[in-house]
């Protein structure tokens, strides 16, 4: 009898699906419960890496009257500069693209104001994907990194990034 009862109840009915789902829903709870490192800051501080330098030149100052727009124009900035390693022109279209971030060009402007990347860095990253895993010449490398169509490094960062490419 006890079988029978078991096949005819749905995934929804089950205990098990209930305790997951009340996984879920704690797990949200706590990540949007807590704060982050940079909300916790205090006005005046400024991160500190593994390393030992500011992750920041400026001080990072929360400020009460920037909107959230710009707020969230810059936490996106500094998302595709850490983690898709783009250039300054990159990400200024990325935001304000409308098939991107969709922000207004103040938002865009004031998030590439306080965004401290290093885009010479950005641009050896991108060198070296291209290097590695597209077997491209230096050459090419270059005009990847500093074309319209492309990644629109300054020529000065896509030198750099040449120079300190592998041999």
């Amino acid at each position: 009898m006890k079988n029978q009862d078991n096949k005819k109840k749905r995934f929804f009915q089950r205990w098990w699906f209930w305790v997951l789902v009340a996984v879920v829903i704690f797990s949200v709870g706590a990540s949007f419960g807590g704060s982050s490192s940079d909300e916790s800051k205090t006005a005046g501080q400024s991160e500190k890496r593994v390393d030992g330098t500011n992750a920041f030149t400026k001080e990072h100052k929360p400020e009460n009257d920037v909107p959230k727009e710009y707020e969230s124009a810059l936490k996106s900035a500094k998302t595709y500069s850490s983690f898709m390693h783009m250039s300054k022109m990159g990400i200024h279209d990325q935001l304000t693209s409308e098939y991107g971030g969709k922000f207004t060009e103040e938002a865009a402007n004031y998030a590439l104001e306080n965004l401290d990347a290093d885009y010479n860095k950005n641009a050896l990253s991108k060198a070296k994907t291209y290097q590695d895993d597209m077997a491209m010449s230096p050459e090419a490398i270059h005009d990847q990194l500093t074309s319209e169509y492309g990644e629109k490094f300054t020529p000065e960062e896509a030198d750099y990034a040449i120079a300190h490419l592998p041999k």
